[in-house]
């Protein structure tokens, strides 16, 4: 399974989704910075630009309201099997945290950034899940795990009309 992801106007990625509702699930997220255009498909992407991925862990359902962290990390071509292997069992213990709803890690098919993407229902359920003993325990390390080829970032989105995002912010 592939996933893509394209950036523009949330009205613009909108009127893609509508256009596309009967052939793709595909969610719309946004932060009043920006606002990121996903789906999954066997399929070539339908964006004229996109970003590319093959979906290596896919736990939960995407849903069309929720609080979405993205983590961008960087990779080594030689760290990528340890990386996919820890990410792989760490699934697990997510899963069944209060709020969640989904998580996809996305291998690059171009360059070395992977994407750790997990869906919440909202923000508090995230800050619940980042204080919890699993968090502190997986993100815990004082030196930068072996596989990192960069510093890694992350941000988040509201998944949902942008009407609501305006008025929570």
């Amino acid at each position: 399974m592939y996933a893509y992801m394209t950036n523009g106007t949330y009205t613009f990625l909108k009127k893609i989704k509508e256009k596309y509702q009967h052939n793709y699930e595909m969610i719309v997220m946004h932060n009043g910075e920006k606002a990121i255009a996903y789906y999954q498909s066997e399929q070539a992407s339908i964006f004229e630009t996109s970003r590319d991925y093959e979906v290596i862990v896919e736990k939960g359902g995407l849903k069309e309201e929720g609080f979405i962290v993205l983590n961008h990390i960087p990779v080594t071509d030689e760290g990528k099997p340890l990386f996919e292997t820890q990410f792989k069992e760490r699934a697990e213990a997510i899963e069944n945290t209060s709020g969640f709803y989904a998580l996809r890690v996305l291998r690059p098919l171009r360059g070395n950034t992977y994407i750790v993407m997990v869906e919440w229902e909202d923000q508090a359920s995230f800050q619940h899940w980042k204080n919890s003993d699993h968090f502190q325990k997986a993100h815990n390390k004082k030196e930068k795990p072996s596989y990192m080829a960069g510093p890694s970032y992350s941000e988040s989105l509201q998944v949902g009309e942008e009407e609501r995002m305006n008025k929570t912010v």
